[in-house]
């Protein structure tokens, strides 16, 4: 797949022209397919949070952005239904965008549902990660960001080899000094990015995208 992993959406020029560069076409030509799974496992999130996402209520960076068609995947709903009905929809799609949440929450539910091993099959995907729909693609996320009581322990996909601190300097609990904390107990290299900032990733090609502030630090 080609993944644009961000922590905040696409929120400024340089996102968004990288986005359309990954697709191809204008976003207004675009079929998106968004999944938002992972607001499920986060205590933080629930039905109203849901809504905005799905329904692209602004401010919205990610649905809102002027799609040619937007339909909603819900991966819980996925192992019930058979692959044989799921699995044409997400190859039709141009993009998924995926929100944020509980990212082993939504490692889970990519597992279960088989969306996991479809991902190496379409190469010309897109996927557009939120915060924990970004961080899912890595190998570990750090205990810290792992609010859903099942997990079994803070590791995820690892499709990629670096591991995201989202909504750097956001938060008051995420500091520069906080991301460098988390960092160093990962033993993997590892980006903390904010809002303005997206990590490209074609073929093996990491890319940071950034208006904003981010930091890089070794394993």
């Amino acid at each position: 797949m080609k993944l644009l992993l961000t922590s905040g959406g696409v929120t400024n020029a340089s996102i968004r022209e990288a986005l359309v560069g990954l697709l191809g076409k204008p976003i207004s030509e675009a079929g998106a397919l968004c999944v938002p799974t992972a607001q499920w496992g986060h205590p933080m999130c629930g039905p109203a949070s849901v809504r905005r996402f799905v329904t692209g209520e602004p401010p919205s960076h990610l649905t809102g952005l002027g799609w040619g068609s937007v339909g909603v995947l819900e991966l819980t709903a996925l192992p019930s239904m058979g692959a044989e009905r799921w699995v044409p929809w997400v190859r039709e799609a141009d993009v998924l965008l995926v929100d944020g949440g509980d990212a082993t929450y939504l490692c889970h539910w990519m597992r279960e549902s088989g969306l996991a091993e479809l991902l190496d099959s379409m190469p010309e995907k897109v996927w557009v990660g939120v915060s924990a729909g970004s961080m899912v693609m890595t190998p570990r996320i750090g205990a810290d960001f792992v609010e859903w009581p099942s997990a079994p322990d803070d590791r995820t996909l690892g499709v990629v080899d670096f591991s995201i601190f989202p909504h750097l300097e956001a938060f008051p609990q995420n500091t520069t000094a906080d991301a460098e904390r988390w960092a160093a107990g990962l033993g993997v290299p590892s980006y903390a990015i904010d809002e303005q900032t997206a990590i490209k990733v074609v073929d093996g090609t990491v890319e940071v995208i950034s208006e904003g502030q981010w930091k890089a630090f070794p394993a």
